[in-house]
């Protein structure tokens, strides 16, 4: 009886310890949850929402209009805080805010997730090579890359955001949206 017991710790103990070493490895490198403290993504993400975030995406695809991602702001930003945004502008691309709305390379975009006009201008600027136009969805509201001053770099990325899991009656998936009118 008393072998039974001990047996029955050592397994548990392995069991405890190999589920531990997995979820670090697939938080470090595969997926996470986040939780979001600001209002800059309303009303797409609420104050509190937690998301899950792939860590992994863009090692095998680049970063597409429209996406909402995780990243590490600019040096010029005194913050040591993640930011979520979605991603507007890409390289090479030519953007613009005028007349409450987003301008690429000339074209309108179209915006759903974006509640009210915006009311600032910007731009036109053309994105670096190696860099993101990232906007909140509350843009009246928002610090990104419209008032930053420097470019979000695309090293700077830590994951895509692709679905609010909590709290449960706000579980959805982020679509991508963003199209051209």
């Amino acid at each position: 009886m008393k072998q039974d017991v001990k047996e029955f710790f050592k397994e548990m103990i392995s069991i405890i310890l190999i589920a531990f070493i997995l979820a670090m490895i697939l938080r470090t490198f595969v997926i996470e949850g986040r939780i979001i403290p600001t209002g800059s993504m309303l009303p797409t993400v609420q104050l509190q929402d937690r998301v899950m975030v792939s860590k992994f995406v863009y090692r095998f695809k680049e970063p597409q209009r429209g996406d909402v991602i995780v990243f590490a702001p600019p040096e010029v930003i005194n913050s040591s805080d993640d930011f979520l945004k979605r991603v507007i502008g890409l390289p090479g691309e030519t953007v613009e805010i005028k007349d409450g709305k987003v301008h690429i390379d000339g074209r309108e975009l179209n915006e759903p997730y974006v509640a009210e006009e915006i009311l600032y201008t910007f731009g036109p600027v053309t994105v670096p090579d190696d860099s993101l136009l990232v906007l909140g969805d509350n843009r009246n509201s928002s610090f990104d890359s419209h008032s930053w001053g420097a470019w979000m770099q695309i090293d700077h990325i830590k994951g895509k955001a692709f679905m609010i899991y909590w709290p449960l009656n706000h579980i959805t998936l982020l679509e991508r949206e963003a199209a051209f009118n």
